[in-house]
């Protein structure tokens, strides 16, 4: 627990709420210096860190503050409609990421799932886009991101970029697709090795390539189903 005496100015710099937020992560902050980090000045006589704790002190802590008014947060000596607002505001989005229902996300069961999800948006495109959708243990997209643009190169689709991202996101597997923009799927012996090297690493990584889907137009093949993954 910090000393909230202590004015923000008198702490350690490697010891303030926000180098501890950088050096080990938001997870190891008190209630206390989260609110600090969010209210950002403290009072001509008070530190940041005494006025959240004042802050929480007021409501008992985060229970009744995260159903406060900005009337009510802004009775509180030192915290105008600015400072309420954020804070406020930061709560909003707690409660929102609680809610979050995970099977609202979307499910693939099969190439024709992966290839519906990406089609309308991948099909016209004038440059070869690879693209890696991210999914859970229910096989469900947590995320799609673009990997790479221009024309499919064992050398530059290089695996690491895929599976950084798969590891940040903690997904159990990955479907990488890309498209050719002549329409015809029919996979080249680039797009070939390309698949290979991401199996053979997924394996390493324990992050399973699901399969690779090439994209063209209203039509694809699955690179799974063609026995190379």
């Amino acid at each position: 627990m910090p000393d909230s005496s202590l004015m923000i100015k008198d702490y350690p710099k490697d010891s303030t709420p926000r180098e501890r937020l950088i050096a080990d992560g938001p997870g190891s902050l008190s209630n206390q210096e989260l609110l600090a980090i969010l209210l950002r000045t403290g009072t001509k006589n008070e530190s940041v860190l005494q006025l959240s704790n004042r802050l929480l002190k007021n409501f008992e802590g985060l229970r009744l503050l995260k159903d406060a008014t900005i009337e009510e947060i802004t009775k509180i000596n030192g915290i105008g409609r600015v400072k309420a607002i954020q804070i406020l505001a930061s709560l909003e989005l707690g409660r929102r990421v609680g809610r979050l229902q995970y099977d609202d996300r979307y499910t693939i069961r099969s190439p024709e799932d992966a290839a519906k999800y990406v089609m309308d948006e991948m099909r016209f495109l004038s440059q070869e886009h690879f693209v890696a959708l991210f999914l859970n243990t229910k096989n469900q997209v947590l995320h799609k991101q673009s990997i790479f643009i221009g024309s499919l190169n064992a050398s530059i689709v290089h695996p690491r970029e895929v599976f950084k991202e798969a590891l940040r996101r903690s997904s159990a597997s990955i479907i990488c697709l890309h498209n050719h923009p002549s329409g015809d799927p029919t996979p080249s012996r680039e797009d070939i090795e390309v698949t290979k090297r991401l199996v053979e690493c997924g394996k390493i990584l324990g992050i399973e390539l699901l399969d690779h889907l090439i994209i063209g137009d209203t039509k694809f093949i699955s690179l799974k189903e063609k026995g190379y993954v």
